[in-house]
């Protein structure tokens, strides 16, 4: 019996994952952009709003967050951290704009889906979706509300920003995805794994994504330190962007939808309205700084960091730039979001039951 369960997972998971890489290669030819991430994605959503579920690789996404982050940090040279550095002003101002975007856009969810306001204020949170929905069921709000608005921004913004930015923004200067192209291919599982004791590290505290931030902090000591040089094969990349890209489209669940048709429709509207929130303030943010307004909508985009950084990456943008703001926001919001929760909790008049 326990043979037959095992081999039903593996044809499940080979499936799962042929059906993918077939999805990028196709998006690939179609010129797509990010074809390794969003062919995927977009076939597995259409294939999970049928009703058949992808088969995935247990920790997929957490261990293609690990090769990105590595990837991205070992990018940060001492004079691109100390020019980023400058820009922490500008990453506090436009990570508090986009928390007041979020604000109203809990009140517009509010009063137009018909939900409470704690439910409303962590469907629109800028948080991980696990963790919104369990702070939203702890005070009394709807969990599964929350899930699926979470989902709903979350896929619209992956589905929508790439497009935007690669159509209508300027591509930087051709560079290489990775790093020196002279480094060791043999020190490529050395970096991955350090990236993962880093992303465990950080497991433990109250940092969200820590699968990705530890890597990142670690690729950065690696770049900076000079310790050793490493040459990532784009395959890395590939393979990351096809584990990311199945998983977003995992996070399609119709049963969740068709229960909540109201929030479901309300809340891509509200996806819509983040979304155009985040490109006016790039318009502001590059006007104050002289950044690109591609990097500066994609710094804001409310997002995971993941996939915007690997916009960046793809276009030669600053992807740097684009993580510093990412995680300026990760750390800004993770510390603030009870205390912005009470504060519009008594804008809106409300009082929690004790």
């Amino acid at each position: 019996m326990r043979s037959s369960v095992d081999a039903r997972f593996l044809w499940r998971l080979a499936g799962t994952y042929v059906i993918a890489a077939m999805a990028g290669a196709l998006a690939t030819q179609i010129h797509i952009p990010l074809p390794w991430m969003l062919g995927p994605f977009f076939v597995w959503a259409a294939i999970a709003l049928i009703g058949p579920r992808p088969q995935l690789v247990p920790m997929g996404r957490e261990l293609a967050q690990v090769a990105i982050g590595v990837v991205v940090g070992m990018r940060f040279t001492l004079p691109i951290l100390l020019a980023t550095a400058g820009l922490l002003p500008a990453m506090f101002l436009g990570t508090v704009y986009m928390i007041a975007v979020t604000v109203s856009a809990a009140a517009l969810l509010a009063w137009l889906a018909r939900l409470d306001h704690v439910t409303a204020f962590f469907a629109t949170a800028a948080g991980g979706v696990a963790d919104m929905a369990a702070v939203a069921k702890l005070y009394g709000g709807t969990a599964q509300a929350v899930a699926v608005v979470h989902a709903l921004r979350y896929s619209l913004v992956v589905a929508i920003v790439p497009f935007a930015v690669f159509f209508f923004g300027e591509h930087g200067p051709a560079t290489a995805l990775s790093d020196d192209a002279s480094g060791s291919v043999l020190l490529a599982p050395v970096a991955l794994f350090l990236g993962y004791l880093g992303a465990r590290a950080l497991k433990p505290t109250p940092l969200p994504n820590p699968w990705l931030v530890g890597p990142i902090f670690v690729g950065v000591a690696l770049g900076i330190s000079g310790v050793f040089t490493v040459h990532f094969p784009p395959i890395v990349i590939i393979v990351a962007q096809v584990a990311l890209g199945t998983w977003l489209g995992a996070q399609i669940r119709r049963e969740q939808m068709a229960a909540l048709p109201r929030v479901t429709f309300i809340g891509l509207a509200i996806a819509c309205y983040l979304i155009i929130g985040a490109g006016l303030g790039a318009v502001v943010l590059s006007f104050a700084t002289g950044l690109p307004f591609t990097t500066s909508f994609l710094g804001l985009a409310p997002a995971s960091i993941t996939e915007m950084v690997l916009t960046a990456t793809a276009m030669n943008l600053d992807a740097e730039v684009v993580t510093a703001f990412h995680i300026m926001r990760i750390a800004l919001v993770s510390s603030t979001v009870l205390i912005v929760f009470k504060l519009y909790l008594k804008m809106r008049g409300v009082r929690l039951e004790p």
